[in-house]
């Protein structure tokens, strides 16, 4: 196995497992207290490092939402204890190489990993207090919301028995919310056509969108994938479960296979679904709206 290919390897065979025991990693990825944390920085991990520790979290009973590395247990007086077995993080580094024909360093991104521990396998560690969200909110609400909060959305139709996204005249259409077995069930599939809108011309411009891929290729695989991990991040800010299990056992069969086949498409898919979801909730325009009131700030100084 080469060494860049190692990081896709390992999470595509984590995956598998999980999948093989009838776990879904990216349904509804969160626990009670928010989604998985770094210790170090504070802030919530993003795209397929979201998925992988909240699954590995569901799986060892975890409720702390707290991650860290050895080394940053030990910085804050603690250790991690004798026999715990750390989970995989990866990360993108820039790489500068060197050739004969090149003025200039070219850069090249590498996908590296390490691993982290939960807070509950260490001791010695102080770790905030996970707030907890009261369920006093109706989810039905929250996710009326996140749709009626998506800039510059695609028109939505009911009517029919199918859902689905046209592109070519950017319309998003639902079967009646009746006839849907749950309100959770019907704004999961809704949340799942918007992350497929999400990669209109006019908005992200996706690759696997753009194509207008044939049903049943591999590009149009990829976007169904993108859009199914997209729609448990929008289901999780919701507040809602991710309901899709009458389909799970076909779901689960066919990814299988492909994550096999492919192990780089699991990491990729969720980095196009995190961006998906941002778009959807303007955090990515929030954040450059912030940003730019840093500098005009810091002009005005």
């Amino acid at each position: 196995m080469s060494q860049t290919a190692k990081p896709y390897e390992l999470i595509a065979a984590r995956i598998v497992e999980l999948l093989q025991e009838g776990l879904v990693p990216w349904r509804r990825p969160w626990t009670d207290a928010g989604p998985p944390r770094s210790l170090a920085t504070g802030k919530p991990y993003r795209g397929i490092n979201t998925f992988m520790l909240a699954c590995e979290s569901q799986v060892a009973g975890y409720a702390s939402p707290w991650w860290m590395t050895f080394k940053q247990a030990r910085e804050r007086g603690g250790s991690v204890r004798k026999g715990e077995k750390g989970a995989a993080v990866v990360f993108w580094k820039m790489w500068e190489v060197e050739t004969p024909a090149e003025e200039e360093k070219r850069k090249i991104p590498m996908l590296r990993h390490f691993r982290v521990f939960n807070a509950e396998q260490c001791d010695g560690v102080d770790v905030p207090v996970a707030e907890t969200k009261p369920l006093d909110f109706d989810p039905i609400i929250q996710c009326e919301r996140i749709v009626g909060g998506m800039p510059s959305p695609p028109a939505i139709e009911h009517g029919g028995a199918r859902a689905y996204y046209r592109p070519s005249s950017d319309t998003i259409r639902m079967p009646p919310a009746e006839s849907f077995r749950s309100a959770e069930e019907y704004y999961a599939t809704l949340f799942h056509e918007i992350a497929h809108s999400t990669g209109h011309e006019s908005r992200l411009n996706r690759e696997t969108l753009a194509e207008k891929p044939a049903f049943g290729s591999r590009t149009y695989g990829r976007e169904e994938l993108v859009a199914e991990m997209a729609s448990s991040f929008l289901c999780g800010r919701a507040g809602i479960d991710h309901a899709t299990l009458e389909n799970s056992a076909a779901y689960i069969r066919g990814w299988l296979g492909r994550i096999r086949e492919e192990p780089r498409i699991a990491v990729q898919a969720a980095s196009a679904a995190q961006k998906a979801a941002d778009h959807v909730l303007c955090e990515e325009r929030e954040a450059l709206n912030v940003e730019a009131v840093r500098e005009a700030a810091g002009r005005q100084r």
